[in-house]
């Protein structure tokens, strides 16, 4: 589906529409929510995490005690800690884990892609404001946008992975990408905090040594990726994107059941956004 601002969208379909797995595009949801929950004044980006935590902090790894809020936003906690929400957590609460995984590097200083650090920030947002994850997000964000019921899939604890496993449809994550490209405001009614999309993006962290493929070295941000041609994105396995580009004041979202996630971004690219660019 193409947005561009005064126009209207278009779309097209291969297959039926029914909700998808997002995958790791769901770990925008979680950037937004701490956005939402910072402007309210329950929660601080640069506030430990131990601070919501306490009584973690007796099994907590050397060095853990520093880690903000931030570095798990930007994945830049410096954890040994590696999950995904497609794997099996028979650990009593996950959360334990991941506090107690040695560091490999100090906070802030290294970025590494995992699950852990969206997983921990959904259980901070349960912790500050008593409701999870999705709870906190259904009348601040999913209503508003027409989101109806989305399925969240939780940990064995109830609480949602916020990594993945979050379930909308095409045109469902367009809206959503449509309101990040309006600086978080939907028919009139600002929804996410003044400043906070702008953030998403200018606080940033390096991913230029990343070995995964060229479309993951222009940086990371709260919880989106940076993209060529000043665009960003939400980035999710079998090609689940959103491109959101600025300056073309257009967004473009795919669900797909793709194994070629970097060609099929490519054709976005090279298809979409960059014909817009030169017209």
């Amino acid at each position: 589906m193409v947005h561009r601002a005064g126009l209207p969208d278009v779309g097209h379909r291969f297959r039926c529409d029914d909700r998808v797995n997002l995958y790791s595009v769901a770990k925008t949801f979680p950037a937004v929510a701490l956005g939402m929950a910072c402007a309210e004044g329950r929660l601080d980006l640069d506030e430990r995490f131990l601070a919501y935590f306490p009584e973690l902090g007796p099994v907590a790894a050397d060095g853990f005690a520093e880690v903000t809020l931030r570095h798990l936003v930007t994945m830049t906690s410096g954890t040994s800690h590696k999950w995904f929400a497609h794997e099996r957590i028979d650990a009593p609460d996950l959360l334990q884990d991941i506090v107690a995984a040695p560091l490999v590097a100090e906070p802030g200083q290294r970025f590494a892609y995992t699950g852990s650090g969206p997983y921990a920030l959904g259980r901070v947002v349960a912790r500050a404001t008593g409701a999870d994850l999705r709870s906190y997000l259904m009348p601040r964000l999913f209503r508003p946008l027409d989101l109806h019921d989305p399925a969240w899939h939780a940990c064995p604890l109830g609480y949602p992975f916020a990594e993945s496993e979050l379930y909308l449809r095409t045109g469902e994550l367009a809206r959503f990408a449509q309101l990040l490209l309006q600086d978080g405001v939907w028919n009139g009614r600002r929804i996410v905090p003044a400043g906070w999309v702008e953030r998403m993006t200018a606080d940033a962290v390096s991913t230029s040594d990343n070995t995964h493929g060229k479309q993951f070295t222009y940086g990371y941000g709260l919880g989106v990726w940076l993209d060529r041609g000043g665009r960003c994105r939400m980035d999710g396995h079998f090609g689940q994107y959103a491109v959101i580009d600025p300056l073309l004041r257009a967004a473009v979202t795919v669900t797909a059941h793709s194994e070629g996630d970097d060609l099929l971004l490519d054709a976005i690219h090279e298809l979409v956004l960059d014909p817009i660019a030169g017209a």
